[in-house]
């Protein structure tokens, strides 16, 4: 197998992805992140059975059982707190849970150390200013002056990617989907075992449980693009929004205080034409394929990328130009079908969408998600 030289910009989920699969095979790997903290903020995140089944290519089922939480399913929920159904969710592969949730930032420190592990040189504080590729590399000038030649670049540095708009002349901007997400990270109510869901309402819920102790809420509700969010008003603006909930929706709204974290940011998605590989450069997680959380899996996505992306690089006897358009073949109707299903999905909600039929439509995605990637 050739070893080449791999330069990912973006150290996201899906940058320390790939990172981690092709520095376990033996590749020549840099990593650059713009933070120069590499922090990542934010509440928890679901994990749903197809990201778990991602996870276990790097090894890191156990890392999340261990310090996330691992649950047994989903309820369905109308927003008073009726329970109406669970939701329906295959079992993906023989002793592999069908869910969990982690908090945001341990899950990325928990990646951290495998890139750490691996001895993949980390430049914080760094992305790209120049991409100028011919038939045997790529010639790369970084935002602090220093030059670099690879044999592959890899850009997975988020929704408004530097690569993509250096390398593809088809850029397109995100969509606003007239919703926006709240969130909030909290202690767990005392008998909260899986995750949930509450849809009947203009507005929908879901819980996730993150920890032995911690979970996180989203809340969707409609945006038009003219909310703004300050932190001082957020606890007393997302309450006003649960006043109608029933369930552990109102169990947060009693319980909540200012010292735990709440955010809200609209919510946008795009999918970037294909392909997602111009010659040596080649489009990874929201950079080629941003997406809402109704299905929570923007983040299993783009780890799912990074495995891929390894596999074709792997490949005997095949160019770097054939392997990252052989990636983008494999990737890009699984995504384009995340994409497009979860913003019908909220599309449905913004209709006021009978709770039935908004879960049957869960569950069609998700069950399409369990076919092998």
């Amino acid at each position: 197998m050739a070893r080449h030289k791999v330069l990912i910009v973006g150290g996201g989920i899906g940058g320390m992805a790939a990172a981690i699969m092709l520095g376990k095979t033996g590749h020549d790997i840099d990593l650059v992140d713009i933070d120069p903290d590499w922090r990542v903020y934010g509440a928890g995140i679901t994990i749903t059975g197809a990201t778990l089944r991602a996870y276990k290519h790097l090894d890191m089922v156990d890392d999340i059982a261990s310090h996330g939480a691992i649950t047994n399913g989903a309820k369905i929920f109308n927003y008073d707190g009726t329970y109406l159904k669970d939701l329906d969710e295959p079992v993906l592969e023989e002793g592999l849970p069908a869910t969990g949730g982690i908090m945001r930032p341990v899950l990325h420190e928990l990646m951290q150390k495998r890139i750490r592990a691996l001895d993949i040189p980390v430049h914080l504080g760094v992305t790209v200013d120049s991409l100028i590729q011919d038939e045997d590399g790529v010639d790369v000038v970084f935002s602090n002056g220093q030059k670099g030649r690879y044999d592959v670049v890899v850009g997975s540095d988020s929704i408004n990617s530097k690569v993509r708009e250096l390398a593809f002349d088809n850029s397109q901007d995100p969509i606003p989907t007239g919703q926006g997400c709240w969130r909030i990270s909290m202690k767990c109510p005392p008998d909260i075992k899986r995750s949930e869901f509450y849809f009947g309402h203009k507005y929908t819920a879901g819980i996730t449980r993150c920890g032995v102790d911690e979970m996180y809420m989203w809340l969707l509700t409609p945006d038009d693009g003219s909310l703004w969010v300050k932190d001082e008003e957020a606890m007393e603006m997302l309450s006003e929004r649960l006043k109608d909930f029933g369930g552990t929706p109102k169990w947060i709204r009693e319980n909540m205080t200012k010292d735990d974290w709440i955010n809200y940011r609209p919510l946008a998605a795009v999918l970037q034409p294909g392909p997602w590989a111009n010659g040596r450069i080649v489009l990874l997680g929201d950079s080629a394929h941003a997406t809402t959380p109704h299905l929570a899996s923007g983040a299993g996505m783009a780890v799912e990328g990074g495995v891929v992306l390894s596999q074709e690089l792997n490949v005997e006897g095949v160019s770097i130009q054939d392997a990252l358009m052989a990636y983008n073949e494999r990737r890009y109707s699984r995504c384009r079908d995340v994409v497009e299903s979860s913003i019908a999905i909220g599309q449905k909600q913004l209709e006021g969408g009978d709770p039935d039929e908004v879960g049957d439509l869960i569950g069609a995605a998700i069950h399409r998600l369990a076919k092998p990637f």
